[in-house]
């Protein structure tokens, strides 16, 4: 009769040291997968990030061109000073958005995009400009201006296209499971996207 009880308290004893024993991996392996989710996260919003420097260095490179186009412009067509004010001004307002990589949300991607949208409108003028003077289309200066600006452009758009698929692969995989809970504990955030816009899968025409 002991050895029952005395086997009784053993098999009780087991099967409390197995539940604590499973216990403990189910906790190791949730720490574990919050660590690795963590990490990926915190990965993919550095690339994100990094994404989002380049879009900006794209349209820095064409703040710079700017001022010599309008420029060279002015010696051809002093008197289209409306249109160069416009571009100027465009320019100086585009150049004061600058948005956190950190705090990419929607409202301070689209005050972005605004901005940059206003300048692409006034160089479009500037260029309706340029039609008329056929010296300056033909100046040497210009056609090296434009052709640097056309190219911007383009890598514009190039630029624009990679951050919205890095910013859509780092949304999807924080809003998957189990992710979307280690998201929510360690407070990372939905990307905004830059929004497509009636031509915006072509760069600005800047040929003639």
């Amino acid at each position: 009769m002991e050895q029952i009880i005395n086997f009784k308290r053993m098999k009780r004893s087991t099967i409390i040291w197995i539940a604590v024993g499973v216990v403990v991996l189910l906790i190791f392996g949730g720490f574990r997968g919050a660590y690795k989710s963590y990490n990926k996260m915190v990965s993919m919003e550095e690339s994100v990030a990094a994404q989002w420097s380049q879009v900006e260095n794209v349209y820095q490179r064409r703040a710079d061109l700017i001022p010599n186009l309008v420029n060279t412009v002015k010696g051809y067509a002093s008197h289209e000073r409306e249109t160069f004010e416009a571009v100027i001004e465009a320019r100086s307002k585009a150049s004061q958005v600058n948005v956190d990589a950190s705090n990419l949300n929607e409202n301070s991607v689209q005050q972005f995009q605004k901005a940059q949208s206003g300048l692409s409108s006034a160089l479009s003028r500037l260029m309706v400009v340029v039609e008329r003077y056929p010296d300056l289309k033909a100046n040497q200066n210009f056609r090296d201006l434009q052709a640097q600006l056309e190219g911007t452009e383009n890598r514009i758009s190039v630029e624009r296209r990679k951050f919205n698929e890095s910013a859509r692969t780092y949304n999807i995989y924080i809003r998957q499971f189990p992710q979307a809970i280690y998201a929510n504990i360690f407070g990372f955030e939905n990307k905004a996207y830059f929004e497509a816009s009636e031509g915006a899968d072509q760069a600005p025409e800047v040929q003639f």
